[in-house]
């Protein structure tokens, strides 16, 4: 019988048996059969959490528990050390006039990461799987790298953030290059608790989403903060007085809650249920409690970062470098030399900011702060790496032990990271962090254009393809924070004054948008308009084959034959 299937499938101009109209733009190209020869291939989803049974009801706690797991390791990449230096930084610089703006992301990533959620469940793959049958060959090779350099910049903000916590934590006795080997070395232990099961893994990750809400919590009451200007900056879409330092302020908070790879990671996370994908009942049941949990994740995540936010905004907001020295002095702090004797507005990074609620609030502070963002960095090189593994697996097909692609993936990350921290301080390090948003924010449309268009398509999706709604808001989502993004890339690009840096930008920016207009143009296509779909003269399309396996289960130990 399978090989009856198979036999149709390969047939590019059959007619699918549900009566849709395919084209070679929509539409995925099925598993062949396995290789009998082949030694089984060890992914992280060897043995599939179970999902109770219920009869006829409409919410079930026991499901819900069943679900959670996938979207608080998502989670994870809105708590990264970019994030909290974006939050401490909108604090000092903006006071609370910025939180409607970390509102406003958290959600847009919420409905990103529901189409994320929903592709994973729906066809069995996750994102990257589906760029490398839909894509053509040099697309999908350039797709995989621009993802790769997403994840290799975030990677760089988590591993640089572990590094400053244990720099704090040990009053400067551990060197930067030193943290780094330490957060290479126990990120290998950590990622192979998921030998000891999947739920004792996520149970980790839960852990450590509560280390950071009891430190950050814990900053919040000492400073406590005005509950009136705190829920007026979240409710109320507008920032008075605000200037165009405010506003790189507000660009930078949305480049760093809208995470690329994150899109991927979660599109893979969601396998790791039992779901029968040939019952619809369950596909939609397991749609609705993925959203419910990522709903829940996403809240306590937006908790934390206004943790961060208004302990800065209370205690810091408008402050001058000398006010700051005078109360360090005070307190005899070793790091007075962080703050000259002059009256510039403070500026403060995740170090600084340690060093700063330290001189304030005691050495507790301090501390407490460390643990808080080396719970961040440490979870957050963790799902990165599992990001890592996903991409590289789903673009290139990989068949490597778990040990090689781990070493592989950190390997790819960390060099670049411990060569920095080898050859510069702290200060220099903490730096880097605008860089590091700006190569993310230009790789946001290689992840929402993708996974937009394959949501859009009834040959992958079937009953759930996105309607018209869906379609028409998550145009406008994607095209606003890309646009957005774009603009950060252009205040970060302009302040660099370098002719010669103008000239490789603008070289770069050619190439780049050309391969944006080309996923655009795929998507619009996969989103109606019809008119552009001229390409099906051509060998510039996608895959024409037909979708018979995608209402079966394709998470199966069956290696895929290109």
């Amino acid at each position: 019988m399978k090989a009856e299937q198979e036999g149709d499938i390969v047939e590019e101009d059959s007619p699918p048996d549900n009566g849709v109209q395919t084209s070679q733009y929509n539409s995925i190209s099925p598993p062949a059969s396995p290789v009998a020869d082949e030694e089984p291939f060890s992914t992280y989803f060897e043995d599939k959490v179970p999902i109770p049974e219920s009869e006829n009801q409409i919410f079930s706690f026991r499901k819900l528990w069943a679900f959670t797991g996938p979207g608080f390791l998502m989670s994870i990449a809105y708590l990264d050390p970019g994030n909290i230096e974006s939050d401490l930084q909108s604090g000092a610089k903006a006071g609370f006039k910025l939180l409607w703006v970390l509102l406003l992301a958290t959600i847009i990533g919420l409905l990103l990461q529901r189409l994320a959620a929903r592709l994973g469940v729906v066809t069995g793959m996750h994102l990257a799987e589906v760029c490398n049958r839909q894509y053509p060959t040099v697309p999908r090779i350039i797709l995989w790298l621009m993802v790769e350099l997403a994840i290799i910049g975030s990677d760089m903000q988590e591993v640089i953030g572990c590094a400053i916590a244990l720099n704090l934590l040990s009053v400067g006795r551990i060197p930067l290059w030193a943290g780094v080997l330490i957060t290479i070395t126990d990120t290998f232990v950590f990622l192979f608790l998921d030998k000891y099961g999947l739920r004792k893994l996520e149970a980790f990750f839960g852990f450590l989403i509560t280390v950071m809400a009891i430190s950050f919590g814990y900053e919040y009451v000492l400073v406590k903060p005005d509950q009136g200007e705190l829920l007026k900056g979240m409710f109320l879409p507008y920032c008075a007085g605000c200037g165009p330092v405010q506003l790189e302020q507000a660009v930078g908070i949305v480049g760093a809650v809208i995470m690329p790879h994150n899109i991927y990671l979660h599109s893979a996370l969601v396998k790791s249920r039992e779901i029968d994908r040939r019952n619809k009942k369950e596909v939609k049941e397991a749609n609705k409690y993925y959203f419910i949990e990522s709903t829940i994740a996403l809240f306590i995540s937006f908790l934390i970062n206004v943790f961060v936010v208004a302990v800065f905004a209370q205690a810091f907001y408008a402050k001058t470098n000398i006010q700051v020295n005078e109360q360090c002095n005070a307190t005899g702090s070793p790091h007075t030399d962080l703050f000259p004797l002059n009256n510039d507005t403070l500026e403060v990074d995740i170090y600084k900011g340690g060093v700063v609620l330290g001189c304030v609030f005691g050495p507790a502070a301090l501390y407490i702060w460390a643990v808080g963002i080396l719970a961040a960095g440490q979870s957050s090189t963790m799902t990165g790496t599992y990001s890592g593994q996903f991409v590289m697996e789903g673009f290139l097909n990989l068949r490597w032990s778990r040990f090689a692609r781990v070493l592989l993936t950190r390997s790819i990350a960390i060099v670049p990271t411990l060569l920095v921290a080898i050859f510069q301080d702290v200060q220099h390090l903490t730096g880097m962090n605008d860089f590091l948003n700006v190569l993310q924010s230009m790789q946001l449309p290689f992840a929402l254009i993708p996974i937009l268009t394959f949501t859009s398509l009834t040959s992958i999706m079937n009953d759930f393809a996105n309607g018209w709604v869906w379609k028409i808001s998550g145009s406008v989502v994607i095209l606003v924070v890309c646009a957005i993004n774009m603009y950060f890339v252009v205040v970060y690009v302009t302040s660099l004054n370098s002719v010669l840096l103008y000239v490789l930008a603008s070289l770069l920016s050619i190439a780049y948008l050309c391969f944006v207009v080309y996923l655009a143009w795929h998507c619009l296509i996969a989103l109606g308009v019809s008119c552009l779909d001229f390409s099906s003269r051509g060998q510039l399309g996608l895959s024409r084959h037909t979708d018979i396996y995608l209402l079966n289960d394709m998470d199966t130990d069956s290696v895929v034959e290109r």
